[in-house]
């Protein structure tokens, strides 16, 4: 078959004289010649012409000459306003074009719009449909989500989960008033604990710098003034968080990473930022399974642990945003820039489903304060895939590409892991799904972590002028 019979090349177009007759046109135009014919005595002649007929055949048994007359009268009456019809008919079709000959609709201009509105749109529907509100009679109305969604038990509103739900909906917009950042912001600050700060609900009434930062820097997103209360918490975070007053937070590259992205969102200028971005740095370890690349474990201490391409991306997302804020040293550039091409460096295929990608787990163990030969243990689950899309989407990470000449390599490792992301959604929600009836099923920063990685990711894919029609 032709390419044009395959409705895959363009077409001639129709000339008037060039018309096709379509299947079934010779039986549909009987009717229209008999028409013609018929209207071509006049519509008087063919009404008379029926008047006649009726007259001379109708049976003798009708009632007399007048029921005769009556009847081929209307007969022909009837015909001659059919046949008048008919040919107003025709010639208001004759002058109308054919449809059947017009081209079809061009198609709207650009391509269909794509699936992340869908998904966003679906995402904030179901926060909306599961966010708990709780009149508590000490700190007033709370409005927000528990750790995860559709717990069991009733739910009530957690600085973590509400931290999370109010920055999934700045990142994804927030198409109408049912939910206002002002809300949840205030929430956030009511579960403020009494001597400041906030903590997980496993951990306890003492706060944890790791989740007061992620609550100042979701309350600083949100719009919150940088002095007064929001710089009293910041100081409250950064002089607890030292090595003397929280020697495992400090040592946990999960911990110190969320310390600073949420201190540099709060409090940019704040004089901690630069010590704390040396003991990340001055935790990095080579790896000789990858060209003795500098890249991180999940300790910044001894023992470090194995390579962590989590932990390593975690670092290059912190390391990234703190140069665009304070600068960067050589050496603190040049140890980012390993991390990334660490990242780059990953020997497994395909990328979609590469090992780097697999999830991770872990455990943050501190004493407690109360009775410091028992542990207090903080669950840390990895969505790495997410966080290999934001570290390699940083701008750093794309200028380390082409300067070691590996942007296509950088360019599929950033859409298999974007495909992960994807895949591992429904309806706008992540799951984390390990087989453990024990795992929360839908944590709320899993689903922060989807949607920010696939926002990112399509804004930096986002070409207006390879789809933009030529002028």
């Amino acid at each position: 078959m032709s390419p044009q019979q395959l409705g895959r090349g363009p077409l001639r177009p129709a000339r008037p004289d060039d018309r096709t007759p379509v299947a079934g046109g010779d039986a549909a135009s009987r009717p229209t010649r008999f028409v013609g014919w018929l209207g071509g005595f006049g519509c008087a002649a063919a009404g008379y012409a029926v008047f006649q007929f009726l007259f001379e055949v109708l049976p003798d048994s009708v009632d007399g000459e007048a029921a005769k007359y009556l009847i081929a009268s209307v007969s022909g009456l009837g015909t001659a306003l059919a046949a008048w019809l008919a040919a107003a008919l025709l010639r208001a079709r004759a002058a109308a074009p054919d449809q059947r000959l017009l081209p079809p609709p061009a198609p709207l201009a650009g391509p269909e719009p794509g699936p992340l509105p869908r998904l966003f749109a679906a995402t904030h529907d179901t926060l909306v449909g599961e966010v708990s509100v709780v009149d508590d009679p000490e700190r007033g109305r709370l409005v927000g989500w528990s750790h995860s969604l559709g717990e069991s038990t009733p739910s009530r509103p957690t600085s973590v989960g509400t931290a999370y739900g109010l920055q999934i909906m700045l990142e994804s917009g927030l198409p109408d008033g049912r939910l206002t950042p002002g809300e949840l912001a205030d929430t956030l600050w009511r579960l403020r604990l009494p001597d400041g700060g906030w903590s997980a609900r496993s951990q306890g009434a003492r706060a944890r710098p790791e989740v007061t930062a992620l609550v100042l820097g979701a309350l600083a997103r949100a719009g919150a003034t940088r002095g007064g209360r929001l710089a009293r918490e910041v100081d409250l975070c950064t002089a607890a968080f030292t090595r003397a007053a929280d020697r495992a937070g400090h040592e946990s590259t999960h911990v110190m990473t969320t310390v600073l992205r949420g201190l540099l969102r709060a409090a940019p200028g704040c004089d901690a930022l630069p010590v704390l971005r040396e003991a990340l740095v001055d935790g990095a370890i080579s790896d000789p399974g990858r060209d003795h690349l500098r890249c991180w474990g999940y300790r910044l201490d001894a023992p470090y642990g194995p390579p962590s391409p989590v932990h390593t991306a975690q670092a290059v997302l912190a390391l990234d945003r703190a140069a665009r804020v304070l600068g960067e040293s050589a050496a603190v550039r040049a140890a980012r820039e390993d991390g990334v091409r660490w990242l780059l460096s990953c020997p497994d295929a395909p990328h979609h489903a590469c090992l780097d990608l697999e999830y991770r787990r872990e455990e943050v163990r501190r004493p407690r304060p109360d009775d410091p030969a028992h542990h207090e243990v903080l669950n840390v689950r990895h969505f790495t895939a997410s966080w290999i899309v934001r570290a390699l989407l940083t701008p750093g990470a794309l200028e380390v590409a082409r300067q070691s000449g590996l942007e296509n390599t950088w360019r599929e490792l950033l859409d298999g892991a974007a495909a992960s992301v994807r895949a591992a959604q429904q309806d706008g929600i992540w799951s984390w799904e390990r087989g453990d009836s024990t795992e929360l099923r839908r944590p709320m920063w899993m689903t922060y972590q989807g949607v920010t990685a696939l926002r990112a990711h399509a804004v930096w894919t986002y070409r207006p002028d390879e789809t933009a029609p030529a002028r």
